[in-house]
């Protein structure tokens, strides 16, 4: 894979599970490919587009890893943090629509939320456009040393600003390899999406081999994300932060 987009290559659907979100659902990879495509389409309606910022709530679950993808796909670096999302000007935000009411993007940012209908009417209703959209995918030129992640308070355009798509895939082929992560495991991410270390080992990782990655939602007993490799057999072993880019 060059980049986070290849996930969702259209002939690496089946029926494998790919996604267990907190509510303990299951997603297919044919699920999970056919409505990241929508996802970026839904974010090109809102104007995302090749280096263009999405800000997106850092909560495991469906949407939040969809908006990830789809964003990744059209070549918009994220940024897990909508109020900074908001307050930097990024063209489309993302947020829980419990949230929704404090959110008060300017001019030029589109405000999503999921979760249920929003109150005001200029706000985007998420899954709404996600499950009408065209399940294909749009064109995108992105590249392995564009951005996939942005800074939560960077806002450049060179790569100082965040994470490429060559270093977090280099970061989760590593954890993979290490520790033979193949269709059949179950990789365990216990935290949130905000730090790349963690999505590359936790998401990422599982989800380019072809295996599961189980969204558990909450966090260690100190606040930090773990990830656990589950093999089938039942052996079971944490994954040690991995290196993304220089850090």
């Amino acid at each position: 894979m060059d980049v986070v987009g290849d996930i969702l290559a259209r002939d690496r659907r089946s029926r494998d599970v790919a996604l267990v979100t907190p509510d303990g659902r299951e997603r297919t990879y044919r699920d999970l490919i056919t409505n990241g495509y929508k996802s970026a389409n839904v974010l090109r309606y809102l104007g995302a587009r090749e280096g263009s910022t999405v800000a997106v709530e850092p909560a495991p679950g469906l949407h939040t890893t969809l908006a990830f993808l789809g964003a990744a796909a059209l070549g918009a670096p994220v940024r897990f943090d909508p109020e900074t999302g908001i307050a930097r000007g990024d063209r489309v935000v993302l947020v829980d629509v419990a949230d929704e009411s404090t959110a008060e993007p300017a001019p030029g940012t589109s405000l999503a939320a999921f979760g249920g209908p929003p109150e005001r009417p200029e706000t985007t209703h998420w899954e709404q456009e996600l499950w009408s959209e065209n399940p294909g995918m749009p064109p995108s030129g992105v590249g392995p040393d564009d951005l996939v992640l942005r800074e939560a308070d960077g806002d450049g355009p060179d790569r100082s600003g965040g994470v490429t798509h060559r270093a977090l895939l280099d970061a989760a082929a590593s954890v993979a390899d290490e520790h033979g992560i193949e269709p059949g495991a179950r990789v365990v991410l216990r935290g949130d999406l905000s730090d790349p270390r963690a999505l590359a080992a936790g998401l990422i990782a599982p989800l380019a081999a072809g295996a599961t990655s189980v969204l558990a939602g909450e966090a260690t007993d100190d606040g930090d994300p773990a990830v656990t490799v589950e093999h089938e057999g039942g052996d079971s072993r944490p994954v040690a932060p991995p290196t993304v880019g220089d850090r």
